[in-house]
Order: structure tokens, then sequence, then C-alpha cells
């Protein structure tokens, strides 16, 4: 898919704009799963901001047998776990906030997420693994977790004795739903609809541009990530629950056949291009050819100028390697284009 000039989309946004509140519950999430065929839990105009609170992947249970005190767990997770029945679950595991429908959202158009904050919602995260997981998974055939508290005051993650791990807060999965012809897809593999993109850089600050499949785009957001390290080895992070504040733009399509974008998204200082596949070299590729289509639309590049650039100054990262489909993001720096 290519990606289209932002200039070349036109701005949907209403002249007031409003702010609303959204907490997870039996009736307002999606267990494991994107679906064109959820019904909003919330509409919402361009324009408008979300605060949503969102849910660790990980029962009460699991929880407690790894030594979390019954009274730490959030009662939201509990009533959760007793609400959502088996038929609303799977086939993933990620408990997501929503799905949130924009208003006049329609298939290629572009949906802009501004995360405008990411606040930790507790003050304990939990990294794990298990066999039949993970990257290395035949080297540790048993299952582990390990309780790590976060210190919110200095944002560290006291992860041992003398070790402690700089927290940089961001959602493992933000998404909006697939196209309707792929049924009910998964939650752990990402996707051209996102989903679980497990990219550390999508910080607070930070924007992200999906685009639309089905009429509301109906976004989600949860897997929570108080840090994580690139590749997410082991299948998890420190995993956590967090509240999270959404500014969304819609930017209609300007004529019919405007094919929809890849996902990608912006830093204060760079612009990303990302690309999933279940082959390493295929999301590579898929990512390079993104960035060169995002240099060739926005910049008005040569092809083979894009290419050139992104050799020698962009940089290939592997954000996770553990969900089927591996993600590969190319960042360049925006100060290469200073001059313009």
């Amino acid at each position: 898919m290519r990606l289209p000039l932002l200039i070349a989309l036109t701005l949907s946004a209403p002249a007031l704009a409003e702010t609303h509140a959204l907490k997870p519950t039996p009736q307002t999430v999606a267990w494991g799963h994107y679906d064109a065929t959820d019904k909003p839990v919330l509409t919402i105009k361009s324009g408008d901001t979300v605060v949503m609170h969102t849910l660790l992947t990980n029962s009460p249970a699991g929880l407690e047998r790894a030594g979390v005190a019954p009274a730490d767990i959030e009662p939201a997770l509990r009533a959760v776990f007793d609400g959502v029945p088996a038929s609303a679950r799977g086939p993933g595991g990620h408990i997501l906030t929503g799905p949130i429908a924009i208003e006049g959202a329609e298939p290629g158009d572009t949906l802009e997420v501004r995360i405008r904050k990411i606040d930790l919602a507790i003050p304990y995260s939990y990294t794990s693994f298990r066999y039949g997981a993970g990257f290395l998974t035949d080297d540790f055939p048993y299952a582990r977790t390990k309780i790590v508290p976060l210190d919110r005051d200095r944002m560290v993650g006291k992860f041992g004795p003398g070790i402690e791990v700089k927290l940089a807060p961001f959602f493992g999965s933000m998404g909006v739903a697939p196209p309707a012809t792929f049924g009910r897809v998964d939650s752990a593999p990402p996707g051209i609809n996102g989903g679980n993109m497990d990219d550390k850089l999508l910080v607070a600050g930070t924007t992200l541009y999906l685009p639309v499949h089905v009429p509301g785009a109906l976004f989600q957001a949860g897997d929570g990530h108080a840090a994580q390290g690139n590749g997410e080895v082991t299948i998890t992070a420190l995993e956590t629950s967090l509240i999270g504040t959404f500014e969304f733009i819609l930017h209609k399509k300007v004529a019919q056949g405007t094919s929809a974008p890849y996902p990608r998204a912006e830093t204060p200082t760079a612009y990303i291009a990302m690309g999933f596949d279940d082959d390493l070299s295929n999301a590579t590729r898929k990512a390079v050819r993104n960035m060169i289509d995002f240099l060739v639309s926005a910049k008005a590049m040569s092809r083979d100028d894009a290419y050139m650039l992104i050799s020698v100054a962009g940089d290939l990262e592997i954000t996770e390697l553990v969900d089927r489909n591996k993600g590969v993001h190319v960042v360049l720096p925006k100060a290469l284009f200073s001059a313009r």
C-alpha cells in the first residue's frame, strides 16, 4: 500500500472538540481480536479526545500466583474476567479497550491518532516467558513470571537488586478494524490495521497514522507496556495497565481509488514506516518500500533518491520477533529535510 500525502487528504474536524472517558468493563472491551463486526462502545467526532483506561494481559489468578496481593488486583480486571463470556474471547489474549467509532470514517480514509499522554495505572508490572512462545522457547522449556514494581516518581522499574529499567510507557496494541473479509483477526500478530505492533517509539508525543478499512474505523488500544526492548524476545515487555489520552483526526480521501496507507508514525524528530510479515526479510522489504512510498508522495523525491536516502540516513529496527508476524520499522530523521 502507498503512503499518500496528508495534504492530499481533506481534514474533517468539528469547531468544538470534546473529551470523552472510556474505562474497561465487560461491555467496553474486545478480548483478543480486531473485528469489523464488533459494535462500537463509543462514537466520537474527528478532533475529539478520548482518555482510555486499559488493562494488562493477565488474569487475577495468574497475578496472584506470581506474588501480587489480592487487594492490588484492579477491580476492573476482575470484572472483565468474570463478565466477558467465553464466546466473546479470542482468538488472541489481549484485553483491548474499545472499539471507538469516528463519525464519517470510511474505507480509504486515514485516521491520525495523536498520543497526547500515557500514564501508569498501577504501581507494578510483570514480565514472563513460557514454553511454546518467545524467541528461545526450546532453551527455556518451562514458564516463569516476574513481578516488577514501578516507581512512578523516578519512572523506573525495579527489576532486581541493583537493576533498574528506565520506563517509557507505550501501548503494544493500537489499531483499527481490518477489512470485513478478514473476519475476526487474532490480536497477537500486527498487520495492515496496525494492532499488536509493539513499537516502543510510540510513546506520548508521537502520532500514529492508520488506514481505515470499515465505516467508523473502530479504534482499539491495550497491551500496555511500561518499557520494552526492541525484539521483545520472551514475548512480554514490562506488562502493565495504562491510561492513554488520544486525539483523533480523520483525513478524508479526496477521490475514489485513493489507496489506503500502510500504518506509519511520526515522532517529534523522525518519520517511521512499518512492515509486518511472518518472514523477517519480507517485513523489512515492506518497511523499506513503505518509506520509499512516503518519501515519493510527501517529499516529492524520485524513487531512486528515496531508496538511496534510506540507505545512507535511515535506521532499520526490529520491533518484535515473537508474534508470528515480525515487525520492522524504518526511522528517518526529520532534520534531513530542514532546508525544505
